[in-house]
Order: C-alpha cells, then structure tokens, then sequence
C-alpha cells in the first residue's frame, strides 16, 4: 500500500445558514488546512471539490455529485476532508458511502479532524460521529423551523421577494410597502373580475394591453436577464394566484408550504390549518369589498360568464327554474317591428324547457331589462329600511330565516344555564354518595340504586347540554349573518346599475315561477334568496310582451 500512488480530490462543504458572498472564510480555511495535510503526506492533489451553501442532509449536491463520478472513473482513489459532517449529515447515507461505496471504487477516505482513515481500519467511533452528526442537523433544523415559526406570528414577511404591487421595505426587509409602478396592476385585476371577467379573460386583456407580466416585473426589478424570453405573458395561473392572496388586503398568511423532513427537501403543501395567518400587517392595495366579491365569486353559484359574442350575461347562473330547479339559460328574442325592422331584447329561460321541451318543464320565461328593474329596486327599497329603522328590519329577518328569533336564543340561554347548574348539583352528590359508601353510611344496594339514577339524570342533561349549546350556537350564528348582511345592504340604498359586483355581495340565487295570466298581461313570482339570510318574501314581475310573436324569434346566446 505504500508504494501507491494517492492522487486526491479534496471536498470542502459549507451550509447555507453560513453562507456570504463568494467562498467563505470557511471554506478558505477547510481548503488550507487540506491542501497543506496532503502535501506533508506527498499526495497529489487532482481536484478540489466545492459545495459552498449545500445543506449536508442531502447527498444531492453537485460538488460532491461530481467527485463520485470521478471516483467511479477512477480520476482520483483518496478522498480528504475535514471531518465527517462535511461529506453529509444523513448517517445512513454516509455509512453506505465509507462502508460500502469508497471501499469498492478502491477509493481511501480520510476525515481529518475525527482522525478516520479508512486504510487503518480502526473507525469503529464513526457510525456514533455520523448519527451525531444527523442528530445535530436534525436539531438545528428543529430550532430554524421555531425561529421562522415565530417570525410568521409576529407578521413578519419572510418571502424570498414581493408579492406584484409590493416591495420589501429598504428599512426592514421583513415589512411590505406598496410598489407605486405595480400596484395599479393588481387593482385593475381585481377591478376586472369583479365585473364578472373570468380568469382567463383577465389574462388576455393584460396581454392584449402590453402590461409587462408578474415574472418579467421581477426579472426586471433586480436587473436579471430572464432565461426564457417567451414566457413573457399572463396566465390564468398567475392571475388566478393574484386573486387569492390575502396580501392585497393588508393581511400576511404564511406557512402555506414546506419540506417533506430535514432530510427530504421535497416541498409539499401545507393543510390550511396549519398556516400563519396575521391580520393588518401592512397597507392593502384592495378595500376589503373588492376582495369580499371576489371571495363570494368563488364560494357562490353563480359564476358569471360570457356568451360566445363576448357580451357579459349578468344573471347566467343565478336564475334558477322555481319548479324543475335548472338554471335559466340567456337567449335572444326578435320580432319584427310594424316598419319592417327586427326589435331585439334579452331574456332567460328555463334551460330543461330549452333542451327537453314541454314534456320537461314549462318555459319561465322571464326578460333581463325587467328584472334588472326588479332587483334594482328591491335592494334599493332593503336598503332604505335598514337606514330608517336597523333594528325593526333585523328583527323582521330573523323571523323570516327561521321560527328560532332572539326570544328562542334567550330561551335556549336559559335553559343551558339551568341544565349545567343541575349537572354541576349531580357531580357533587355523586361525589358524596361514594364517600358515604366509602364510609358505609349507605348500604351497597342503596348506593347502587341511587348511582344508577344520578348517572342516567346525569346522561340525560350532557346530551341537553349538547344540544341547547347547538341551538344557542345556531341563533347567535343567525343574528351574526343577519347583521353583516344589513351592514352590507344598506350601502346600496342609492345606485345607478345592477353590477355583478353588487349581485355576488348580495344574492345568492333567484327562483323565477312560471308567468301566470292570459296575453300581453302576464306576471312573474320572483323569489329573491339574498346571502346570509334567505328569501325576504317575494316580488311580483310584469312580463308584458314586447311584441306579438316575440317567442317564435327566439336565438339562443
């Protein structure tokens, strides 16, 4: 063995968490103290091999990666390092490596400072070093995860650069502020779907104005050449992403994902419960109605669309048939005019009378302009009540949504109260009964007779616990609904134009009957069933024809 000839490649590593600019001082020193072992002991030194801010719990590192393949090409037989911690802190990865692997390349491994070489053979105190060396690893992952964990709960933004529309604060690279030259992107954005635009749509109309994309804004901001030129455009990813960020309404929510293990850096998605979520950290860019319509967007029914022409249908997906439960479907009803010209109006119908016919359901025939009018000056007359007398009006809804008003809650209040007063009472005697058997004041038959009924009285009240805390839970829900829902209204007791933006914060659906009445003289029972609190009776549409033999020019959109 003395006559071979060592040719050695030298591998130094640093972890991130010591990571600066260029090669470190460690790095500098691991270097010099090897480079100076190998030449005392006259090695040639054929490669130095660098992972500098490689964390040792992966052997993915393309350093270390390629000193294996030149070991596997037989380019070098003698691997030096500083100490074992350095080749990895995965001690069954490094024990397959010094054990297994170096061994069958022929390959001599020296770990300076825990004074292993492998051709001495006396390294029986390295399998404790290596899973010292993971239990170390394992640890300092443990405390960086508790610092980061903390960090996130006291909002501060730990991101590794800006959601679009902000920027890191100079000052403290933990805080956003708003980014003037990209905020308006993400008020357009938002303003856009609020009309009613789907993602996609918002997408193209981004790309068809030139805004400069989400991933150039980056690129560009750091003076970095992108690597792909031509993925330079929206995508319904993007926006979409842009739509979901409670960011944007001054509120941090970190922790949404994470790594599989400190030794599997594979990222996963967090469940939502697990998240970081800290409310008023920074300025929003969107009021808080803006993101509440787009918030209902998602959870509602409705979903608004466009028809193939391009033209936003308003009730697509809200009208619903009263008898058959299907959705009114938007088309377009001609007729010709007494000079000769074609009139034209939009309406909704029944979508299984569309495609089954009569058989199916009847028509439900009911026209945009005039229920546009209908719902317009529903909401408006809501609105104006809230305004004049809150209380009368929260107090007609209550009774509405359901029999259970605030006479019931106070009714179920006092009911708990009495029902865990009793089980408190039944507690304390069956804790003197058993004394009292203890201390043969009563007989076994009399303490088995009287604990058999305070048990089942005591059964009985749990479960009227339970449910009395159900039904407080449930009314105090119910007054909680109502009373956003008035807060939400009553803003809207003056407006131009029925918006989808107005819709989707207030109704949730509109169940259209059939028209009722012989003729142009025809009326329509519309009932409205507005979010929170359900239907608030119903309203009474007249649906005259606009002209005779409207319906034999029907165009489905």
């Amino acid at each position: 063995m003395s006559d071979t000839k060592y040719l050695a490649g030298l591998y130094l590593r640093l972890s991130k968490d010591d990571e600066r600019a260029g090669e470190s001082v460690s790095i500098e020193n691991q270097r010099l103290l090897l480079t100076n072992y190998a030449q005392e002991k006259g090695w040639e030194i054929r490669e130095i091999y660098i992972d500098d801010g490689w964390s040792g719990t992966t052997m993915n590192r393309p350093a270390f990666q390629r000193m294996m393949r030149d070991a596997e090409d037989r380019l070098i037989n003698l691997v030096i390092v500083k100490d074992l911690s350095r080749l990895g802190r995965n001690y069954i990865e490094v024990g397959r490596l010094t054990e297994e692997t170096l061994p069958r390349l022929g390959c001599r491994f020296v770990a300076l400072n825990d004074s292993v070489d492998s051709m001495l053979g006396d390294n029986d105190m390295m399998v404790y070093r290596n899973l010292f060396n993971e239990f170390y690893s394992k640890d300092t992952s443990k405390k960086v995860r508790a610092v980061k964990q903390a960090c996130m709960k006291q909002g501060k933004y730990l991101g590794t650069y800006a959601p679009i529309g902000y920027k890191k604060d100079p000052l403290n690279k933990h805080r956003l502020i708003i980014d003037d030259e990209t905020a308006p992107v993400v008020r357009r954005i938002y303003q856009m779907r609020c009309s009613g635009m789907g993602y996609m749509a918002i997408a193209y109309a981004l790309n068809e104005d030139g805004v400069t994309s989400a991933r150039d804004t980056w690129y560009n901001s750091r003076g970095r050449k992108k690597p792909n030129p031509k993925q330079n455009f929206w995508t319904e990813r993007t926006v979409k992403g842009i739509l979901s960020n409670e960011a944007y309404i001054g509120n941090m929510v970190q922790g949404k994902n994470g790594t599989v293990s400190y030794k599997n850096r594979k990222q996963i998605s967090k469940p939502e419960e697990s998240w970081v979520r800290v409310e008023n950290t920074h300025e929003p860019i969107i009021c808080r109605e803006d993101w509440d319509v787009v918030r209902n967007m998602e959870t509602s029914k409705y979903k608004p669309r466009t028809d193939a022409v391009g033209e936003h249908s308003l009730f697509t997906g809200v009208l619903k048939c009263a008898d058959c439960g299907h959705t009114l479907r938007k088309s377009k009803a001609r007729w010709k005019r007494n000079d000769g010209t074609v009139g034209e109006s939009i309406r909704y119908i029944c979508s299984l009378y569309n495609n089954a016919g009569k058989t199916a359901c009847t028509a439900h025939i009911v026209h945009e302009d005039a229920l546009m009018e209908l719902i317009s000056a529903e909401i408006k007359e809501h609105a104006k009540l809230i305004v004049y007398d809150e209380a009368r009006v929260l107090n007609s809804v209550m009774s509405i949504k359901n029999s259970e008003n605030k006479t019931y809650l106070a009714t179920y209040q006092r009911e708990l109260k009495s029902v865990e007063d009793r089980l408190a009472q039944l507690d304390n005697t069956l804790a003197t009964l058993y004394e009292d058997r203890v201390n043969s004041v009563v007989t076994e038959a009399v303490f088995k007779n009287l604990a058999a009924k305070y048990e089942t009285e005591r059964s009985e009240k749990s479960n009227m616990v339970t449910i009395l805390s159900e039904k407080v839970a449930k009314c105090q829900k119910d007054f909680g609904d109502a009373g956003a829902w008035l807060q939400t209204i009553r803003k809207y007791a003056e407006f131009e134009t029925l918006t989808t933006g107005i819709l989707l914060e207030l109704i949730d659906s509109i169940e259209v009957y059939e028209t009722e009445g012989l003729s142009r003289h025809k009326v329509c029972h519309i009932r409205v069933n507005y979010r929170f609190v359900g239907h608030i009776g119903d309203a009474v549409l007249n649906t005259e024809q606009t002209a005779e033999g409207a319906d034999d020019y029907d165009e489905a959109v």
